[in-house]
């Protein structure tokens, strides 16, 4: 690992630990040449599907999107940040497992929605109003009730 401080082609590694429930390695590491310490985070390079999306067009998996669905139905409610690297981990985690090379976006979709089921209501009755296209106050009403029973 070259030195971001002086490009130092040899850096030692000085701790090691697991961070993100076992997905990452993260590692402090020393330049031999500057003496300067920085942070670096490894994980494994997993080949995820492609997503298959509505309109039949295919695009690699991009976490990024996932991750702005999450923040935009997260907007001023009490969540972590850590939460929602928590949920993508799992949904990447899932999608890998499943090992399939195309999945439809609306399975992500799905995922998406039972997660926010799970770590804020708020959240998924928002996420659930732009994912379902609700058209009306009636939509919302059945899908809080829904929720209401499940929660019961």
């Amino acid at each position: 690992m070259h030195c971001p401080f002086c490009n130092a082609p040899d850096t030692k590694v000085i701790d090691s630990r697991l961070a993100t429930e076992g997905g990452q390695v993260r590692r402090r590491r020393e330049c031999t040449v500057c003496a300067e310490r920085f942070t670096t985070y490894e994980t494994a390079e997993l080949s995820l599907p492609r997503v298959v999306k509505s309109d039949g067009n295919r695009e690699k998996f991009d976490d990024h999107k996932i991750r702005r669905g999450l923040i935009k139905a997260l907007e001023k409610r009490p969540v972590e940040s850590e939460a929602i690297d928590q949920v993508i981990n799992r949904i990447r985690k899932q999608l890998t497992t499943e090992g399939l090379k195309e999945i439809p976006s609306s399975h992500i979709g799905e995922l998406l929605m039972d997660a926010l089921r799970d770590l804020d209501q708020v959240a998924y009755v928002r996420f659930a109003s732009v994912y379902r296209s609700f058209q009306d106050v009636n939509a919302f009403r059945e899908e809080i009730e829904k929720l209401v029973k499940a929660t019961s």
